[in-house]
C-alpha cells in the first residue's frame, strides 16, 4: 500500500474539491494537505504525490504559494508515483500541459493522465478524481 500524499491550493473551492475526490478514491495511506500545511522536509516519507493547482493569471501555476513549493520539491518527486489535478476558469488548459512539461523536465513520470475541470468540478470530473487517487493507490 502507498503512502500518498494529496497537496492543493485552492482559491475559490473548486480544486479543494477536486483534492477531497482524489483523497477519496486513494483510500486508506492517503492524507490531505493545504499546500502551506505540508512540510516539505517529509517529502521522502510519502510513496505518492497528488498535487492539485488551479489556473491562475495568463494559466500558471499560483506563483504565491504554490509554485515555490513545487520548485523546491520537485526533484524529490523523481521516481515516486505523481499525478496532478486542477481546475481552470478561461483558456484552454495550457497551464496544465505547461506543469506536465516541467514535470518531464524534472525527471518525473506522471503515473496517471492529468485531470482538469473548466470551475466548480461535475460529477465526471470527480470520478476521474477519484481514479486519479486509486491509480496512484
Amino acid at each position: 500500500m502507498n503512502h500518498i500524499a494529496v497537496i492543493y491550493w485552492s482559491g475559490t473551492g473548486n480544486t479543494e474539491a477536486m483534492a477531497k475526490a482524489v483523497l477519496k478514491g486513494a483510500g486508506v495511506g492517503a492524507e490531505l494537505f493545504s499546500v502551506s500545511d505540508f512540510d516539505e522536509s517529509k517529502v521522502d516519507s510519502f510513496d505518492a504525490f497528488a498535487l492539485g493547482c488551479p489556473a491562475m493569471g495568463s494559466e500558471a501555476l499560483e506563483d504565491g504559494v504554490f509554485e515555490p513549493f513545487f520548485e523546491n520539491v520537485k526533484a524529490s518527486l523523481a521516481g515516486k508515483k505523481v499525478a496532478l489535478f486542477g481546475s481552470y476558469g478561461w483558456g484552454d488548459g495550457e497551464w496544465m500541459r505547461s506543469w506536465e512539461d516541467s514535470c518531464a523536465e524534472a525527471g518525473i513520470t506522471l503515473a496517471v493522465d492529468s485531470v482538469i475541470c473548466n470551475d466548480a468540478p461535475d460529477s465526471e470530473a470527480l470520478e476521474a478524481c477519484k481514479a486519479l487517487g486509486a491509480a496512484l493507490a
